[in-house]
């Protein structure tokens, strides 16, 4: 069969195609070509594109594209994906290495054999409080945190009362976020006892996807920044996963961020787009 080799990987449901760098390159791979690939209906279907290429021994760079064909700086999710790849591919051994993103150095921890991983952020700065739209019913506050790229917390009384298709787009583009908008995260107690609730509206999807690792990074250190919740930290996606969160705030920075969770390889297949 001609065609490019590719890799399809969920992440909690955050979903992601991905391909080898040591055979494909992104200059190959324009804008139109990713969302040819990500499209649900008429390509492989995907939240975004990753293409891995090994850099040094102990590190692979890591490219991601959003599903509308944008560059993402960032996606904690598909760097879990990436790190679980990199290992089954053999790009670097299992253990210790370094993820090399447009957000900067990002460590992994991932054993072979195993579905779950755990990746280490690049510091950022604290959560800032968010007033510039009015908060509506059942909202409680707002912070404002760019963890590789920027992110809206809104604590929300009913996880599943909110609206992510129209309160979370309105937000996503509100100009207040800044030029390029950002990812809106919605979460909430639980209903029993058990993790909190997080549901995210994606810039780039410009929908609601089932999890967003940076996201849920960010959610639990607005929450904590607030002293609703204690760091380390679970929170359950709408994938129904729980993604996990350990972090120490500092006076200005938030440092010795890890996000756990799953990378799952769920098929491989030939495009024949390219």
């Amino acid at each position: 069969m001609r065609g490019t080799s590719f890799y399809k990987m969920t992440g909690s449901g955050n979903d992601f195609v991905v391909l080898d760098g040591r055979f494909i390159g992104p200059d190959l791979w324009p804008s139109s070509q990713v969302k040819a690939i990500c499209d649900r209906r008429r390509g492989v279907g995907a939240d975004g594109l990753v293409i891995l290429t090994p850099a040094t021994p102990d590190s692979v760079r890591m490219r991601y594209w959003n599903a509308d064909g944008s560059l993402g700086e960032m996606c904690g999710n598909a760097a879990l994906c990436a790190g679980r790849l990199a290992v089954h591919l053999e790009l670097v051994p299992p253990g210790e290495f370094c993820l090399l993103t447009d957000a900067g150095t990002v460590r992994v921890r991932s054993s072979a054999g195993e579905d779950t991983a755990e990746i280490n952020l690049p510091d950022f700065g604290l959560p800032s409080p968010f007033s510039e739209v009015p908060l509506e019913p059942g909202e409680h506050w707002m912070s404002f945190v760019t963890v590789g790229v920027p992110h809206l917390v809104v604590r929300v009384d009913d996880i599943e009362a909110v609206d992510p298709d129209t309160r979370g787009r309105y937000l996503r583009f509100h100009p207040s976020v800044g030029a390029n908008g950002a990812n809106v995260n919605f979460i909430s107690p639980a209903r029993r006892k058990g993790p909190w609730a997080i549901r995210t509206f994606e810039r780039g999807v410009e929908g609601e996807t089932l999890a967003c690792g940076t996201g849920t990074v960010a959610a639990a250190v607005a929450a904590a920044y607030r002293g609703e919740r204690s760091l380390p930290v679970a929170f359950r996606s709408r994938g129904g996963r729980s993604l996990s969160v350990r972090a120490e705030l500092g006076q200005s920075l938030v440092s010795n961020a890890w996000l756990g969770g799953q990378g799952i390889l769920l098929f491989r297949g030939i495009w024949e787009g390219i």
